[in-house]
């Protein structure tokens, strides 16, 4: 007789899984949270508080940086980038994180692996301050390679229903702040791997600025969402900056007869994006990569004191114009 384990899928080792990060699922309960992880749905009250109450979600995965923390052996940092991800979307629409889910596929699942992808899940959870209130593990021999596996997040926030438009709000004059971003975040990763390793033929264990390279590739990307509570009402909008770099994700929050002009000079670019850009011409490195900001701000200009003030390491890159919708490097 065949068993489902003859076959590549082990139940005990799912059962085994599912223990382990009982804790870390604990480690991540924020009020609202009704039940624990074992059912066939989360649970999650919706906050008080609000006048109109809107559900906002917003879903993602890590794309091929998976691929270094898989062929690394590194995996309790990608499940941070996972929840960053998801979340930092939520507060460009002004929505407070409540609950997160995800998905963690695999040809063979590896107990201590997944529960290490999941134990950086429920660490950036903790950073976002909002629930981690279920997921679904699956065992798919003949899909994925045995040592490969890919992750998917769903997270769900509230919002003000008034305060969700934030494009109606943006004004010629006003400021926008950089948030700067920890490295390549989650975007790039396929150029990034193609210049360093095919290109430059370098390693993971390659000194960058005085660690191994791979440390630098897969510093987890920052979480906004304490800095967005801290100053939401000095914020008119924000622009998350993924895939696409300030010139793509930047004019999502522009009106038509507004454009954004970004001082390149100002842009505090950090060393890896350098040495990537020997390789690559300027305007695609800033088509690719965040390019050292992970967020920028448009904020009124008598509130740029307090927001550089509170918002560690932000700067001043540019300012709103009228002029047709875009975002303008000089």
């Amino acid at each position: 007789m065949i068993s489902y384990k003859d076959a590549g899928v082990d139940i005990d080792a799912g059962n085994s899984f599912v223990e382990n990060i009982k804790p870390l699922v604990k480690s991540t309960a924020v009020p609202g949270v009704l039940g624990g992880i074992g059912s066939f749905a989360g649970a999650f009250e919706l906050p008080k508080g609000y006048n109109e109450p809107v559900l906002l979600a917003a879903t993602d995965g890590v794309g091929t940086k998976l691929k270094l923390a898989i062929d690394s052996g590194i995996h309790n940092t990608v499940g941070i980038d996972l929840v960053a991800m998801c979340v930092n979307d939520l507060i460009c629409n002004f929505g407070t994180p409540s609950f997160f889910l995800d998905y963690y596929a695999t040809g063979k699942l590896e107990v201590e692996v997944a529960t290490n992808v999941v134990a950086g899940i429920a660490e950036g959870c903790r950073q976002a301050e909002c629930a981690l209130i279920g997921g679904e593990t699956a065992e798919m021999p003949g899909m994925y390679a045995k040592e490969d596996y890919d992750l998917a997040g769903f997270a769900v926030g509230v919002a003000e229903k008034n305060e969700m438009d934030r494009v109606s709000r943006v004004k010629a004059g006003q400021k926008l702040i950089a948030l700067p971003s920890s490295g390549l975040h989650s975007n790039g990763f396929s150029l990034a791997r193609k210049v360093l390793f095919e290109k430059m033929g370098m390693q993971f264990d390659d000194e960058f600025e005085g660690k191994p390279l791979i440390e630098t590739l897969l510093r987890p990307t920052n979480i906004y969402v304490k800095t967005f509570k801290a100053l939401k009402d000095k914020i008119v909008a924000l622009a998350h900056i993924t895939g696409g770099g300030i010139v793509e994700n930047l004019p999502r929050v522009l009106p038509d007869h507004l454009y954004a002009e970004v001082q390149k000079s100002s842009i505090k670019t950090l060393p890896i994006f350098d040495l990537i850009g020997k390789h690559v011409e300027e305007e695609e490195m800033f088509r690719a990569f965040n390019m050292g900001v992970g967020m920028i701000l448009v904020v009124e200009e008598q509130d740029v004191e307090d927001v550089l003030a509170t918002a560690e390491g932000s700067y001043i890159i540019g300012e709103i114009k009228e002029g047709e919708k875009k975002a303008v490097l000089v």
